[in-house]
């Protein structure tokens, strides 16, 4: 206790040092349109930085880049002292839980969907940082309209309008400098403040809407500028040393043929098509920093670096092929999948593992959340796939043909698992879970780790309430225990799980016998490995390390570049360096520190996991040669398990009251978990801050990527 203490005062002193990092750094944000920044302290930078290693690039990176990468690693620390904090009684924790328990009250606001007060206050924030940083510029840059005017021989109004459509450019850059944290499936920024990437989304969504609107104005300003002072050429220009208008233009048709298919009406009904136009915010990206140079681009760079990062760690995973060891196929056209895992790979519920399958299509690859538990199924991880589009429908196909699949293989690659740095569904009296159709499978992984936690603490009441089309969906409640059951009854004596289950377009019992769940095993492959962790058992202190030493490696790399390329051309002859060349060997110098020590990290793990690896695959295939399944090959039905569950009921032709349900819940201290269609989740949540109970607090997870 006393070492879980100690280690919890040193994760608080880091995450304050953490946020007064990040508020000096919103104060650089700040400052910066303002004349005191310009007028005082850029002079003053320019002259002490005349001669230096890095230029004027240099104290942009002391100011912006370099401060969140600092935070990056400071979050990698936190993140690692966290998983060896010892397991706190929870019961302490009950009587704090709903101290700030308003602070994340549901509200449902147009547009924006469910947020809680904290993210509606600081997406207000952020909308006031643009607004300040959008004025202030407008304010400084009008002081300059004098002198231009006199010098491009225009008329007043022309000058302000130049003005005018620069701030809208600069304004949008200040989006695409967090539209990248979001994404970042690994990060270790979002985890040390309680978030995750998939709970996250919704963020990025917000951030690329304002960044392209801004974009796009600053683009046609810009164009409606040129064409009304008889400058169109202006267009095809690509200055060497200033900004280059052709990089921009580029970069914005990226944007925009991006942009276009991320709408809900396109994203559903052509998911390919959005999937694929995204692999755009390469050449966005790239034409942007040539448009305006890597100086002014070292502003948005910490968010799209720690990007790359994850990208390249995601990358290295998804090549190696993984061991799909079984399948359960239900009638209702749904799979799990069980995959063989190293017993090093921990993993929270409500996590999520993306899949790819080269034999449907090697480039989509598509998030499923992971039903398993780490503790419960130490070699064991396990998926749910629910038939809801093409590639789900060929999945299924293919595994429930068998005569498909050559010598019962499958060629499968992930990415994951993802999830959040801990749980705290403990600190509850009671759960209420409610779902619809497949949103059933977040749960199942909660319920397996409270299955796995009985008997080492006071677990909580759960009922389940799932509505489901058919019948033939019951079947999923079978997947709530592993496909190799449970350790013992005793360690399940404590669960008390009730389920109400509604069939809602169904009127009674149906008079067929249910069709039993059928496993598939397959065999082997001599390729194949278990999923291990990708920066083996110490993952966030190797993230760390990558961090640091990628930075520093780049940083010197372009001070030898600055120091023997660039100044002897500046300051020994008449014409300047190439600003687009000096672009393209920063993010050469960037690509290259980031592929080098994240390829040493991850084959320095890969090396000592790899007799791990081989020990699993020969007890599986030890295991598949004495099984009964082996020599005819064909599909065994699932024996029945005990029940954990204390009592079932099932309610044909009806929807689940939910205001009912919820306000009849019995408890001082209930968590309320929802996940299914938009329509369901904003119910609850609007039942939960209406005010009519007070025991209701609203699990602010998102189950939907």
């Amino acid at each position: 206790m006393a070492s879980s203490t100690v280690i919890s005062g040193v994760q608080g002193a880091l995450l304050v040092l953490a946020l007064l990092v990040f508020l000096g750094n919103i104060m650089m944000w700040i400052i910066m349109p303002t004349d005191t920044y310009h007028d005082k302290w850029l002079p003053h930078i320019l002259a002490d930085t005349n001669s230096t290693f890095f230029g004027i690039q240099g104290p942009i990176m002391l100011d912006f880049t370099f401060p969140i990468l600092f935070i990056a690693a400071v979050g990698c620390i936190y993140l690692h002292l966290g998983k060896k904090r010892t397991s706190d009684s929870n019961i302490g924790r009950k009587k704090t839980a709903h101290k700030f328990g308003f602070l994340k009250r549901p509200m449902i606001v147009k547009g924006l969907g469910i947020v809680t007060l904290i993210e509606l206050a600081l997406f207000t924030m952020f909308i006031a940082l643009d607004v300040w940083y959008f004025s202030y510029y407008v304010r400084y840059l009008f002081k300059q309209v004098p002198l231009l005017q006199i010098q491009r021989r225009e008329q007043v109004w022309q000058t302000k309008f130049d003005r005018v459509a620069l701030v809208f450019g600069l304004a949008g850059n200040v989006c695409l400098t967090f539209l990248f944290y979001p994404v970042t499936r690994g990060s270790s920024i979002l985890p040390m403040w309680g978030l995750t990437s998939e709970g996250s989304i919704k963020y990025h969504t917000w951030l690329g809407h304002i960044a392209m609107t801004l974009f796009t104005i600053h683009g046609s300003l810009y164009i409606v500028y040129w064409t009304l002072t008889h400058r169109l050429s202006e267009m095809l220009k690509w200055d060497q040393h200033y900004i280059a208008n052709v990089a921009g233009e580029i970069g914005l048709l990226c944007g925009l043929a991006l942009w276009m298919t991320t709408y809900p009406t396109i994203r559903r009904k052509m998911f390919d098509l959005f999937f694929y136009t995204h692999y755009l915010y390469i050449p966005f990206m790239v034409f942007f920093i040539l448009h305006t140079g890597i100086g002014f681009a070292c502003i948005m760079l910490p968010g799209f670096y720690l990007f790359i990062i994850d990208r390249y760690l995601r990358f290295l995973q998804s090549r190696q092929k993984v061991r799909l060891v079984s399948a359960r196929v239900l009638p209702c056209e749904t799979v799990e999948l069980n995959f063989s895992k190293s017993r090093a790979l921990n993993y929270s519920p409500t996590s999520i593992m993306f899949i790819n399958v080269p034999s449907i299509s090697k480039l989509q690859w598509h998030p499923f959340t992971v039903t398993s538990n780490s503790n419960l199924e130490p070699e064991r991880i396990s998926v749910v796939i629910k038939c809801v589009g093409n590639w789900t429908k060929n999945l299924y196909d293919l595994i429930s043909s068998p005569s498909s699949l050559t010598n019962r293989h499958l060629e499968v690659s992930v990415e994951g698992p993802y999830g959040p740095a801990a749980t705290n569904f403990l600190r509850h009296d009671m759960l209420v879970m409610i779902s619809g159709g497949s949103g059933i499978t977040p749960f199942i992984s909660i319920i397996r780790e409270i299955i796995s936690t009985t008997q080492s603490h006071n677990i909580p009441k759960i009922k389940l309430i799932t509505a489901f089309k058919n019948s033939s969906h019951l079947s999923m409640l079978d997947l709530i225990l592993p496909i190799s059951g449970i350790p013992s009854s005793e360690s399940c004596s404590d669960l008390d799980l009730q389920i109400e289950a509604y069939i809602t377009r169904e009127k009674g019992q149906p008079k067929d016998k249910p069709q039993i769940p059928q496993t598939l095993f397959f065999r082997p492959n001599p390729s194949d490995a278990p999923i291990y962790p990708t920066l083996g058992t110490n993952s966030w202190l190797w993230l760390c390390a990558i961090i640091s030493s990628s930075f520093l490696i780049f940083l010197v790399l372009l001070g030898v570049f600055t120091q023997y390329v660039i100044y002897p051309i500046d300051q020994n002859t008449n014409k300047l360096y190439s600003h687009p060349k000096k672009a393209l060997m920063n993010m050469l110098f960037i690509c290259s520190s980031i592929v080098l020590t994240a390829t040493g990290a991850f084959l320095w793990n890969k090396k000592r996991n790899s007799s791990e690896a081989k020990q699993i695959l020969d007890t599986e295939e030890s295991v598949t040669n004495r099984s009964s399944f082996r020599d005819d090959g064909r599909e065994l039905e699932s024996h029945p398990q005990q029940s954990v569950i204390k009592s079932i009921n099932v309610h044909y032709g009806q929807r689940p009251d939910l205001q009912r349900i919820l306000l009849e819940s019995k408890g001082s201290n209930i968590g309320v978990l929802v996940s299914g269609p938009k329509e369901m989740r904003h119910d609850v949540a609007a039942i939960c801050t209406s005010g009519l109970a007070e025991n209701l607090h609203f699990e602010s997870i998102s189950f939907t990527w």
